[in-house]
């Protein structure tokens, strides 16, 4: 008891840390979502199973109950690691989403469903590590927008992007630069933004971290011609206020596959 008490006073805590931090960037704007986007590290075999049907049957129907949503579920085509799943959670405020474990190990139907996850001894773990961050929607992008081949399940990929900045204010600038035009350039050359999130709290900041989707990897790079060849673009990334020093220091490029609970 003490333990959780202690447990939930910290997240009180760090929710209220995390609010100020919010207000200070301008978090006025109504319905302003947040996310929670968590890396499952997996070794291939038993694990990737166990915690797909974890993620699947347990997490994501949890959640729903708990308000959030809609659940981006994925695994890991291409990137840095493999095999990983990625969960993306929106939530309607910080303190939402980093009590949120809080109120599952409360939910008596998620502990008969996640036992063999939650449970797995330590000779045979249902996982390696989860990490977490947390991030604020951009203004100019309030809200998580699923691809309407969501809805129906249909043949989608995402791509996930993290941007580091060598400074604040090439973060700044960098996510200014999104307001300016980029948004409408990504829509110009058909690829549908998902949402777009300021790191408050993980690794390598300052970065931001977006999402676009596609229906297949063959027009990945057709449709990121387009937007490179966009005049509003070269336009944009030529102006002085953004091209007077690389506003970008490391690229995080990951290739997506929906789970088939995905939400998104």
């Amino acid at each position: 008891m003490q333990r959780r008490q202690f447990l939930a006073a910290s997240l009180a805590t760090s929710a209220l840390a995390l609010a100020r931090n919010a207000a200070a960037q301008g978090e006025a704007k109504p319905g302003r979502e947040f996310y929670q986007i968590r890396q499952y590290k997996l070794e291939s075999g038993p694990q990737t199973k166990l915690a797909g049907s974890y993620i699947g049957d347990a997490l994501i129907p949890a959640l729903t109950r708990l308000g959030m949503g809609p659940i981006g579920a994925f695994s890991a085509t291409f990137g840095p690691e493999t095999p990983m799943f990625y969960v993306v959670i929106p939530g309607s405020s910080a303190e939402a989403l980093v009590t949120a474990d809080l109120h599952l190990a409360e939910d008596a139907d998620f502990q008969k469903v996640a036992d063999p996850f939650w449970n797995a001894p330590a000779s045979a773990p249902s996982f390696q590590r989860v990490e977490s961050s947390l991030l604020i929607a951009f203004e100019g992008w309030p809200k998580l927008t699923p691809p309407e081949a969501s809805a129906t399940k249909g043949k989608r990929i995402f791509q996930m992007r993290t941007y580091e900045s060598p400074t604040y204010r090439d973060h700044v600038r960098k996510v200014e630069m999104f307001h300016h035009g980029e948004f409408d350039f990504f829509k110009e050359s058909g690829l549908h933004s998902v949402f777009y999130g300021d790191m408050l709290i993980g690794p390598r900041m300052p970065c931001l971290t977006y999402m676009l989707s596609m229906d297949s990897l063959e027009e990945l790079n057709t449709k990121w011609a387009a937007f490179g060849s966009n005049p509003g673009w070269k336009k944009l990334s030529a102006d002085p206020r953004y091209a007077f020093e690389p506003t970008v220091s490391n690229i995080t490029n990951l290739v997506l596959t929906p789970l088939g609970a995905s939400q998104i």
